[in-house]
C-alpha cells in the first residue's frame, strides 16, 4: 500500500492483530511481553544508519519552540518560573526552574501518559506499576534514544489547496486521503521505522494570535484544532505504514475537541489506541514552520531527525529536544 515492495514487513498487518470486545486492536507484545517502548523498535541500528543518507544539505532545523510561546499554557498546566541564580563571586551564575509542566510546549507523550482504559496501559501494565516501577514511562525513551528518518507531511499545504479558507484553529479531521495527498506530494514510500512530522500550521496560527486570544485557548474546556481525524482507517494505516512515531505542531496530534463519552470509546480519543494498544510515540506542538518551508523549497521531504527525551525514569512527558537535519 504505502510500504515498498522491496521493504521487509517489520510489523503484522494491522488486520490479523487481535481484536478487543471494544473493536480496536491490539499490539501488544508485538515486542515481546516486557516492552515499553512500542514502535520505536522500529528504529534499529540498521535503519538508523541508512536515514543518515538523508542528510544532503546539513542545514539544521531545531523543532522545539521557546518554553514561554505557548502562554497561558493549555490543558490547565502552569508557566514554567525560570531564577537565574548569582551565586555571588561575579563570575559563576545557576538556575532553576519551578512549576515546570514537562507536556506544556513542544514535547514526546511516553506510553504511560495514557492507557487504553482504567488500569490498563501500554503491553498490559497496571497503573500501580506505572506509579510505583516506573513501566512505559520517559525513562524507556531516554534510554534509548530516538533517531531515525523523518518525513514532513504538509497537509497545511494540502488542505489549503483544497480550501483556500483553511484554518488550523478549527476542528477538521485529517483523514488517510489527506495522508496519502501530502505524502504523493513529498514523493515518499514509506520504510520502517520513520517518523511522520504532521504539519498542519497550528503553531505558526497560534505564535501570531495576540493576547487575549491565546487566553481565550486556555481558558477553553473543549480546545478545538485540526488533527488526525478519529477513526480507524488512521489507526490502520498508522501501523501499516511502519511508522515508529507521529509528531505534530498541533496541541494533540488529532483533531480537538475528543470525544470522551461512553459511546465514542476507544475511537474518540485516539491516544487511548495510538498509545495504549499500539505503541505509537506522540509528539505534540512541535515548530514545523521552518522545516516545512525548506521542505517546499528545496521539493525534499524527508531529513533525519534526532531526539533526546528528558532521562526521568518515571517521567510521562518530556521536551522533544528534537532536530531535524535536511
Amino acid at each position: 500500500m504505502t510500504t515498498a515492495d522491496d521493504v521487509p514487513r517489520a510489523l503484522p498487518p494491522y488486520a490479523s492483530l487481535p481484536l478487543l470486545p471494544s473493536g480496536a486492536r491490539s499490539g501488544w507484545h508485538v515486542f515481546g511481553e516486557d516492552d515499553q517502548v512500542g514502535l520505536l523498535n522500529l528504529q534499529t541500528p540498521d535503519r538508523v544508519a541508512s536515514s543518515a543518507r538523508a542528510v544532503v544539505s546539513g542545514d539544521v532545523f531545531p523543532l522545539d519552540v521557546d518554553l514561554s510561546l505557548i502562554d497561558p499554557p493549555l490543558f490547565g498546566r502552569e508557566s514554567p518560573r525560570h531564577h537565574v541564580i548569582d551565586l555571588g563571586v561575579g563570575w559563576d551564575l545557576d538556575d532553576r526552574l519551578d512549576r515546570f509542566y514537562p507536556q506544556a510546549s513542544s514535547q514526546w507523550d511516553s506510553l504511560a501518559h495514557v492507557g487504553y482504559e482504567r488500569d490498563r496501559f501500554y503491553n498490559g501494565a497496571t497503573l500501580r506499576e506505572v506509579l510505583d516501577e516506573g513501566r512505559n514511562c520517559m525513562g524507556a525513551y531516554a534510554a534509548r534514544g530516538i533517531a531515525g528518518r523523518c518525513v514532513l507531511l504538509d497537509v497545511a499545504a494540502v488542505l489549503s489547496a483544497r480550501d483556500p479558507s483553511y484554518t488550523p484553529a478549527d476542528s477538521l479531521g485529517i483523514d488517510v486521503a489527506d495522508l496519502e495527498a501530502a505524502r504523493r506530494a513529498a514523493g515518499i514510500t514509506w520504510r520502517p521505522g520513520d517518523v511522520m512530522l504532521l504539519h498542519t500550521g497550528w503553531l505558526r496560527w497560534y505564535a501570531d494570535q495576540p493576547r487575549h486570544v491565546r487566553e481565550e485557548l486556555a481558558a477553553q474546556q473543549q480546545l478545538s484544532s485540526v488533527g488526525l481525524t478519529h477513526g480507524e482507517d488512521v489507526l490502520e494505516y498508522l501501523w501499516d505504514s511502519q511508522i515508529s512515531a507521529v509528531a505534530a505542531d498541533n496541541p494533540a496530534v488529532e483533531q480537538l475537541p475528543f470525544d470522551l463519552s461512553p459511546e465514542a470509546w476507544p475511537l474518540g480519543f485516539l491516544h487511548q489506541c495510538l498509545i495504549g494498544q499500539l505503541g505509537m510515540a506522540l509528539g505534540e506542538l512541535w515548530w514545523l514552520d521552518d522545516l516545512a518551508v525548506a521542505c517546499r523549497r528545496l521539493q525534499r521531504y524527508e531529513a533525519f531527525l534526532t531526539s533526546a527525551p528528558l532521562h526521568l525514569e518515571h517521567g510521562i512527558g518530556s521536551p522533544a529536544n528534537a532536530i531535524a537535519i535536511l
